[in-house]
């Protein structure tokens, strides 16, 4: 992926020397399997819910309801078991990304990452072999343990190393590999769903070789120099610092990492700082963006696309086929982000994704509320165009609030309160995405098509949100975004007034005149 592939932007990114270098890319990609986890366990869990084999074996009332009672489309999955065997892992996520918040920060983001893989791998094996809905939950809870430790570090991680004029496109192949990971577990299910009776066992297993490939990938890689010099290793830190720049004069970026490193010291409790007043634009604007993420509806289509399309009327190899088709859209537009976001910035891909979103939301729910009874089967080109909606609604998250939903909250926290800050924006996704996980079997059986106008009005309120307050981070160096971002954002600064006695925030406005 060379250099030219990414646009240059104006801001921090050209105040320090720095070339896109071999060893940041590489560093990128096998950070980045850690999405390649997420994106497979979300993906093949939808497609294996759908499988009768699995639903024999473990619900075999959803089964019978399933083919036996035709009353309503929209309730034939109404189960909450079998919604806790999806969402179950993102309550382990939760608790697990505050261990993993003291990992990153105590021991560095190279071993807390390995330890992501470690548990994910465990929670694998443990799934291929269950033998009950008990060693079922426990492997989900240890996938759980994984996808909080990795979705906590890998996104840290990145934007670390990544010079400020590249960093968005590559903090986006975290989401790219999320993508790939939903694809290749769709594709897997396709196959799996064929292979009686043990099929979901395999697709379950899968999970287990991303893992692998990200525990011995992670043997390679770097610490970033934050952490390093955070962590008292200076000297390693600058060595690490001109490895990954690929130029010796690298010395006003150490500094600036200095600096941040001696402000964090200061703030003895990050946690505790985080709730100051100067932290509450990046805290608020952090975590408010992952409830936003989430209220899209984009996991009702990751999660249960199989479901959803067999609600619809397709056939089981049908339903698991538009999943695929749909998993390969949320590929190529991820692509779209990774060139466009260093180019045309954060807010504009946001605006333009929640318009898209909004459009195809709507009309969805139009469509299932006339065509979609609940004991009819939809005609067939209603179908198909439902799919297409499906398509254009999956490819505009996809360049937009789902990439960014990563890289914005990885970008936007000072060193003092990063690791804290992270972790409430990584518990408040697992957490809305428990939510929508648990409850959306319930609420389509009681909402019907309503539901999509539901998630249709909160797009509408994040599209408001990212014109009006959310402010643009393109091309910023990561530790000066509270002088070059939020202290010149028309309401945000507020936060940042001479009434605010923060001795952190006093060190740096003593220290701008030096900076600039």
């Amino acid at each position: 992926m060379p250099a030219m592939a990414f646009a240059e932007s104006g801001g921090g990114g050209k105040d320090s020397p720095a070339k896109l270098t071999s060893q940041v890319i590489v560093c990128t990609i096998i950070a980045a399997f850690g999405g390649l986890m997420f994106g497979y366990d979300i993906g093949i869990s939808g497609g294996v819910t759908s499988m009768d084999d699995f639903l024999i074996k473990f619900f075999p009332a959803v089964y019978h309801t399933k083919h036996e009672a035709k009353e309503n489309n929209y309730c034939k999955y109404n189960n909450q078991y079998l919604q806790l065997f999806t969402s179950s892992l993102y309550l382990a996520a939760i608790v697990a990304s505050f261990f993993a918040s003291i990992s990153c920060k105590k021991f560095g983001r190279k071993p807390t990452i390995q330890a992501a893989s470690l548990f994910f791998v465990t929670g694998a094996m443990l799934n291929t072999v269950a033998k009950n809905i008990e060693m079922l939950i426990i492997g989900r809870l240890l996938l759980g343990a994984g996808v909080g430790f990795g979705n906590q570090a890998v996104p840290l991680f990145i934007s670390e190393i990544a010079p400020a004029r590249y960093r968005g496109g590559l903090n986006i192949c975290f989401q790219f590999l999320v993508t790939v990971g939903i694809l290749c577990a769709n594709v897997i299910n396709y196959g799996t769903s064929r292979m009686h009776p043990r099929g979901w066992r395999v697709s379950l297993g899968g999970a287990a070789v991303p893992a692998i490939i990200l525990l011995i990938g992670s043997l390679i890689i770097v610490e970033t120099p934050t952490s390093l010099i955070e962590r008292g290793k200076k000297d390693e830190g600058l060595r690490t610092l001109k490895k990954i720049r690929g130029v010796d004069n690298v010395e006003k970026e150490f500094e600036e990492l200095l600096h941040a490193t001696e402000l964090a010291k200061q703030a003895k409790n990050s946690f505790r700082n985080l709730m100051k007043r100067s932290s509450r634009p990046q805290l608020v604007c952090g975590t408010i963006f992952q409830v936003f993420q989430q209220l899209t509806g984009i996991n009702v289509i990751m999660f249960y696309a199989p479901v959803l399309f067999q609600t619809m009327g397709f056939g089981g190899d049908a339903s698991l086929l538009s999943a695929v088709v749909t998993g390969l859209v949320n590929v190529v537009s991820t692509l779209v982000a990774i060139f466009t976001v260093d180019k045309f910035g954060r807010k504009k891909l946001l605006i333009e994704g929640a318009v898209q979103m909004l459009i195809a939301q709507s009309i969805m729910g139009a469509i299932l509320k006339v065509h979609l009874k609940s004991t009819n089967v939809m005609p067939n080109s209603y179908a198909l165009f439902v799919v297409v909606l499906v398509c254009l609604f999956v490819s505009s998250f996809a360049w937009s609030w789902g990439p960014l939903g990563w890289l914005i909250p990885s970008e936007i926290f000072p060193l003092e309160t990063r690791s804290a800050g992270f972790f409430f924006a990584v518990s408040m996704n697992m957490f809305f995405t428990f939510v929508v996980a648990q409850s959306f079997l319930t609420l389509l059986c009681q909402m019907k098509s309503t539901i999509f106008f539901f998630f249709a009005a909160w797009i509408f309120v994040m599209g408001a949100f990212g014109i009006f307050i959310l402010p643009e981070t393109k091309g910023i160096h990561i530790d000066e975004m509270n002088e070059r971002v939020w202290k010149k954002h028309w309401f945000w600064k507020r936060y940042f007034d001479d009434g605010d006695n923060d001795k952190g925030d006093q060190d740096i406005k003593a220290d701008q005149p030096e900076k600039q």
